[in-house]
């Protein structure tokens, strides 16, 4: 007779969320790298939408895409700062602001490489500086992104602390005196 013995590996792990719940003001954003991304974000939306809109071309399809992509880009992420700036998105811990943000950065590279590439192609200095702030809005959106993708993979939250603790158990039953 053969005797043998079952080994079992179980993982446990837990999560423990710390937030303060309180509506504070806090400029130590601006000086993190998602904060500056964010504010790079809104000046580059904002220029671009000047550039387009002191081109006498303003009316323009390839303008009107353009400038409809940077507000909604100038009002989604400043308002998303503003959040960030007063912890509105730590005292809502439970909203999933990670994927929120990651789906829209995602968006926004997208829909910028579209519209920056759209009003490349119109022989018009303003539309090339518009152009130029669009690709960098893009590049600033994918790094941002890239940030969101690797925070949501490991599991944090958009602000406010987040420890995991993962614990593995192995146990080993010793072989029974009658087998089944």
């Amino acid at each position: 007779m053969q005797s043998s013995s079952a080994t079992a590996t179980r993982t446990v792990t837990q999560s423990e969320t710390n937030v303060n719940l309180a509506i504070r003001y806090d400029p130590t954003i601006f000086r993190t790298i998602p904060g500056i991304i964010k504010c790079t974000c809104v000046v580059l939306n904002l220029l671009g939408f000047i550039s387009i809109e002191a081109s006498r071309y303003a009316n323009l399809a390839s303008g009107t895409f353009f400038n409809t992509i940077a507000m909604i880009g100038f009002w989604f992420t400043g308002i998303l700062l503003v959040f960030y700036l007063f912890h509105v998105v730590e005292r809502y811990f439970r909203i999933p602001w990670i994927q929120i943000e990651l789906v829209f950065c995602i968006l926004w590279t997208a829909f910028y490489l579209i519209a920056a590439i759209s009003v490349s192609t119109v022989n018009a200095g303003a539309y090339t500086a518009a152009a130029f702030f669009g690709f960098c809005a893009m590049v600033a959106y994918g790094y941002d992104s890239w940030l969101k993708f690797n925070a949501y993979k490991n599991g944090e939250i958009a602000q406010g602390q987040r420890k995991v603790v993962s614990q593995t158990v192995i146990t080993q039953q010793t072989p029974s005196a009658f087998p089944a």
